[in-house]
């Protein structure tokens, strides 16, 4: 028997990991000198409030959680003798899976029959929550740790998303972003376009001056790179921008029909510190990405 864990950092919340038996792990961020890990500080997350609260000018900061940390998530399962599918967001954005292995391979010196699988989204945010969701399913339909590593190895990379950028203090900030350049804030209205590429690593991959052309830049990945885009959920994330969001669905579905499958997700706190309030995105099944 395996069990399934993924992140806060993909945006499931503890309703929507439970529609598939996921286990969260806490990504947590920092500010006024206190470390919050959502949904083990609080209930629910308040979207509205914590965004408002980054208009205000605080900036909070995020880090790795320790080895003792994933030691804690992991070890009550290898111990009950389960093993483990971890679905994480890029790896290549963080260090914190350093920490995660040290734990792992301490709890197998314990636990030496235990198996621990990962799947890496080579996403964040909306990009990591359609493939957990796809994940999901496969995990309620039986299928085994190895059926759903094969097909992420072949299905991971036809997931893709596309976002833009409002204030560009936070990106800059974050440094999280490769050809991003601070220089965009002193332009009025100009928004960096941003995706995920192969590696899992954020690009910036253009520019758009005002919310209407950049909405149109996003419908026109879709239309360009989608792939079977009515088979699939079509993800719309955003950090409390409400009006683009109801904007893009409408553009969405004249495109695609009024039955198209639209779920709309408010980024996670942690993520959300590196984006800063009215960012939007959207996130489908595409072609592979570059």
């Amino acid at each position: 028997m395996f069990v399934i864990f993924t992140d806060t950092d993909t945006d499931l919340t503890p309703k929507r990991a439970a529609d598939y038996g996921y286990h969260l792990i806490s990504m947590p961020y920092s500010y006024d000198g206190k470390t919050i890990y959502p949904y083990e500080d609080f209930d629910e997350f308040k979207d509205k409030e914590f965004y408002d609260m980054l208009r205000g000018g605080v900036l909070p900061t995020t880090s790795a959680i320790s080895k003792e940390k994933y030691l804690e998530y992991f070890e009550p399962y290898f111990k009950n003798g389960d093993d483990i599918l971890y679905v994480h967001f890029s790896e290549a954005m963080t260090m914190t899976f350093t920490n995660m292995r040290a734990a792992v391979s301490e709890l197998h010196e314990k636990y030496p029959a235990a198996n621990f699988y990962t799947v890496d989204t080579k996403g964040i945010t909306i990009e990591s929550y359609i493939i957990v969701l796809e994940i999901g399913e496969l995990y309620k339909a039986g299928k085994s740790a190895q059926e759903i590593i094969e097909w992420a190895k072949d299905n991971v990379l036809n997931y893709s998303c596309y976002l833009f950028a409002d204030d560009l203090k936070f990106f800059k900030r974050s440094g999280r972003v490769s050809g991003f350049s601070a220089a965009m804030g002193t332009l009025i209205g100009v928004r960096p376009i941003i995706t995920m590429n192969a590696e899992g690593k954020m690009v910036s991959i253009g520019k758009e001056r005002g919310k209407k052309n950049a909405l149109n830049r996003l419908l026109a990945y879709m239309e360009e790179k989608g792939e079977d885009v009515k088979n699939h959920p079509i993800i719309i994330g955003h950090t409390d921008d409400d009006a683009d969001v109801e904007e893009i669905s409408a553009m969405i579905r004249a495109k695609y029909g009024e039955d198209t499958n639209i779920e709309v997700v408010a980024a996670n706190p942690t993520a959300g510190s590196h984006c800063g309030p009215n960012c939007l995105g959207i996130s489908f099944r595409s072609v592979k990405r570059d």
